[in-house]
């Protein structure tokens, strides 16, 4: 699409707003808003300025000023605005030199598709996430100098079986009993189907729909595989599309890992594949029909989880999915078909073009080109060194005895271990100048500071529970 074709289809869908959006460092979709007057072919190149110190982790007060240059193949009819408005997704410059700004997310993801290219390992990366999240009714929370708390609500929580609702018809979804029950306990079918057909009539194909593990609402919605640039926009349509639905039912989407306490957390699974001329070059004769080069692949990411997981799990609330006993894929090992291992080959078909890396550690609270990104430059690390990824794992992992179970790596049990695992692991991140060594430190410092200090310097109301009587 061009920009004359963008403002062609402003003017067929009686447009009256143009939406701006970009992707902070963080991973939050940022916007802001002009009169389709100001959709011209020049914003195309010049972009539109704005303050990049009122975002995190961008710019300081004194070098503020940034421009977002629209890129014309994104622009989407925004469904849920009451004013026909046109989306489209930009890419961060700097103002005074015209480069591209190294803090921009989506920035990252086009470095790295130059990058394979560059490399002749490939000219495509295929990018296909599984997020789930929760769907709740209601949600409560506050953390203060004197007080904290959290309460969440959901008709399907198991705690409600005994409320006073009523009727209280008693379809409540026991915890781990989430997969897949039929309405009228699933009471989410009907959001759910919205939601995907929605995305559907954005252009972003999908796979299916259903609800998962646990219980009070957990789900999952699988994206149809995409290039990984493509996939980056993909995922934030994502989050958006489903946060406005559930609004529009007066519910709430998060995709925080770990909202409830004793039942299963909610990841993304991702599935990878390198290409180069049309063809997969992940398929081979090797261990579950895959290539030599696909198992270096997978050890470049088992090399690197741990640093990787700074930026694939990036939160404190990460870790708390990352435990034995919820399912969680926290051992460093790969298998055909096993959902214990870290790393899983689908083995739904023997068709070449189908066979991929499925990484299942990450969780949908990543910034998507970020995380993305990251995958792509282990793999390719893997493939450039030759890393062997050793025997594969065909045994479930949560049945070894403690002593076989010690010599398998994990992932890491914090967020505080992930950013220190960057801070000793990231040369690999740098090639191509991918990410640059400013990415990295900032990445690194702004969790520490702004995440993980405040966390473990808080008290915790289970400790008052623990202590208070010491």
């Amino acid at each position: 699409m061009t920009p004359a074709d963008v403002i062609a289809m402003a003017k067929e869908n009686n447009v009256k707003v143009v939406d701006i959006r970009y992707m902070d460092f963080i991973g939050t979709w940022q916007h802001f808003s002009v009169p389709v007057g100001e959709l011209t072919e020049s914003i195309f190149e010049d972009g539109l300025g704005f303050d990049g110190s009122s975002m995190r982790a961008w710019q300081n007060i004194d070098n503020s000023d940034m421009i977002v240059v629209p890129e014309a193949g994104t622009a989407k009819i925004d469904p849920f605005f009451k004013v026909p408005t046109l989306a489209v997704i930009g890419n961060i410059h700097d103002p005074i030199t015209q480069e591209a700004y190294t803090r921009d997310p989506r920035g990252i993801a086009k470095k790295v598709e130059a990058y394979l290219k560059s490399t002749g390992l490939g000219d495509t990366i295929y990018v296909g996430p599984e997020p789930e999240f929760f769907i709740f009714s209601n949600i409560r929370y506050s953390s203060e100098a004197h007080a904290s708390f959290f309460e969440i609500d959901s008709p399907e929580g198991h705690w409600n079986s005994g409320d006073g609702e009523m009727p209280n018809l008693g379809y409540k979804i026991r915890p781990k009993h989430g997969y897949f029950p039929l309405p009228p306990s699933d009471q989410y079918q009907d959001m759910r189907t919205e939601m995907m057909l929605t995305l559907e009539d954005l252009g972003i194909a999908m796979e299916c729909q259903h609800h998962e593990v646990a219980s009070a609402g957990q789900s999952e919605i699988d994206l149809r595989f995409d290039s990984l640039l493509n996939m980056g926009d993909n995922l934030a349509w994502f989050k958006y599309a489903l946060k406005n639905v559930a609004a529009k039912y007066d519910h709430t989407v998060t995709f925080m890992p770990k909202p409830l306490y004793g039942d299963n957390g909610t990841g993304m699974h991702t599935h990878l594949s390198f290409w180069k001329d049309g063809n997969p070059l992940f398929a081979g004769s090797k261990y579950a029909g895959m290539s030599q080069d696909a198992l270096y692949a997978i050890g470049g990411i088992m090399k690197h989880c741990k640093a990787l997981c700074a930026i694939t799990n990036p939160t404190t609330n990460s870790y708390k999915r990352l435990v034995p006993g919820f399912e969680a894929p926290i051992k460093l090992a790969y298998s055909s078909r096993n959902r214990s291992a870290a790393i899983r080959l689908p083995m739904y078909s023997g068709s070449p073009k189908a066979k991929r890396i499925e990484f299942r550690t990450p969780d949908p609270s990543a910034n998507g080109y970020m995380a993305f990104s990251a995958m792509t430059m282990a793999m390719i690390d893997g493939i450039q060194n030759k890393i062997d990824p050793g025997d594969p794992m065909d045994k479930n992992i949560y049945d070894l005895p403690p002593e076989e179970l010690a010599e398998i790596p994990s992932a890491p049990g914090s967020l505080e271990e992930a950013l220190e695992a960057l801070k000793d692991d990231h040369e690999f991140l740098l090639k191509g100048d991918v990410f640059t060594k400013d990415v990295v430190d900032y990445w690194i410092d702004y969790k520490m500071e702004n995440e993980v200090k405040p966390v473990i310097s808080r008290p915790h109301p289970h400790e008052f529970y623990l202590y208070y009587d010491i």
